[in-house]
Parts: C-alpha cells; structure tokens; sequence
C-alpha cells in the first residue's frame, strides 16, 4: 500500500456517506444487466453487448439483459448502496456466466473509452498468456483516471487481473454485513475485503437472490468509491485507495 496522502485525509469527513454516487459512473463488465428490475430501473444509463466481426471485438447497444444473473447481481449491489451512480453495462459473458479473453480485453478498453470513472471487475482469468496484455490495459486505465475494482479469484489460484495491485483495487469478501465495514488485508497481494457472504441482491426476472462470493464484494468498494467521488470528484485512483485505506483504519482503531 502507498504511503497515504496527507492532504487527502486533511480533508476526509463522514459527509461522503450520505452521498448517493449522483455523477459518478461507474463500468459493470459481465453478463449483462436486467435493466427492467425494480431495483435498476432508470439506474443503467447504457448497456452494451461485445460481437465478434473477423478478430476484432465490437461493441454495439443491445437490450439482451442478463440470462446468467451475475451482472445484474452486481449492479443491484451498487444502486443498493449508491442509488444515484450512473451504471453502464459492458456485456462479455454469455448465459452460462462465461466468456473468451479477447472479449474480457476488449471490454475493459471499452470501459476506459468511455470514461468511465469506475470500472467494476467481478470476473477474471487464470489464463498467464492474458497477463501481459491485462496489465498493459490497467496501466492505461490507471493513468486516464479509471479506478478499476477486480474480485479475487473464489477458488485457491490467483486469477488476473486481480493479482496486480499495484494499478487497481483487489477485493475479497467477508462476512462482515455493513458496507462500510471493509479492510484492507496488510501485505496481502488481494488488499481489501468487503461483505460478500450472504448477501441478497437483485436477480433476473424481477426477483432477489442471496449469494456468496468475491464477485459480490467488489461492488460493495465500487459503490463506496462513486460515494466518495460524488464528495471528492477530484480523486485520483492513487488518492481514492489512499482514502479506502485510511477509512478502513479509521473504522478499525475506533
């Protein structure tokens, strides 16, 4: 973890928890979203499915929705939190919750094309050959001013691109239920906890669903940080982990 920025946290107060992410967009890369759910209508300002034309990798504005559920299980958490953030889908994993690569790729370039100013990873791939490329792409993410939030992997492998802390915010759950209630993990390569254990959230077709998994406890610190940019627009992704970081210390000490 980089050494916290002073000024920074000269300036943190409670006030950013009663923000509600008005303006802050946020990237949800999955399986899509049901834009039709109670929880997320008007909330998902746009939604987008990656195609394949020859090897290039396209992407176009659909209403597929969500047949696997995992994106809108996502993005229920953040609108639950941050009722205000502005959601865009960037749909790369089909029915069975499962996608190629070159997608996955494409879509976090998409996402930094967009500007989004957060980007949600509730997926990845422990395949080494993407690596290089991943690690490239969050670099360019970094420096355009994207925080990029990646789930760990739930089974004992790492996976990319969660394992490259260095560029963006890893996360893994907890048990803990209270949002605001996450850690960071000191000298660990996945930094951060937050509640993924439990945790009931919209499902496809109008319902909820209650689930487990790192997938879920990345949108927790998604949701959080569109809290805390609506307050401090201005944060960089180094200042927005400091301020994560310093939060968490606080929580704990007190």
């Amino acid at each position: 973890m980089p050494p916290v920025n002073r000024s920074l946290l000269n300036r943190l107060d409670e006030s950013w928890k009663e923000c509600t992410g008005k303006g802050v967009s946020v990237a949800i890369i999955d399986s899509g979203i049901d834009t039709t759910h109670p929880d997320l209508e008007g909330k998902v300002r746009s939604s987008y499915e990656a195609s394949k034309e020859g090897p290039r990798v396209v992407f176009n504005e659909t209403d597929s929705g969500d047949s696997a559920g995992h994106g809108t299980a996502c993005a229920g958490i953040v609108a639950g939190i941050a009722p205000d953030a502005e959601i865009h889908s960037i749909k790369v994993l089909g029915s069975a919750g499962i996608g190629d690569g070159d997608s996955f790729l494409a879509g976090l370039e998409f996402a930094v094309k967009l500007e989004c100013k957060i980007i949600n990873l509730s997926l990845g791939t422990t395949k080494p050959h993407y690596s290089a490329p991943l690690r490239d792409l969050l670099d360019r993410a970094y420096l355009a001013g994207s925080i990029v939030v990646s789930a760990a992997n739930n089974l004992p492998q790492p996976s990319f691109p969660s394992v490259f802390s260095s560029s963006l915010i890893s996360v893994s759950k907890h048990a803990e239920t209270d949002p605001y209630k996450f850690g960071f993990r000191f000298g660990e390569v996945i930094e951060m906890t937050a509640p993924g254990v439990n945790v009931k959230t919209a499902w496809p077709g109008g319902s909820h669903k209650t689930i487990t998994g790192n997938s879920f406890a990345c949108p927790h610190i998604s949701a959080v940080l569109s809290q805390l940019l609506e307050r401090y627009p201005d944060l960089t992704p180094f200042e927005a982990k400091s301020a994560l970081f310093a939060i968490s210390n606080s929580s704990r000490s007190g």
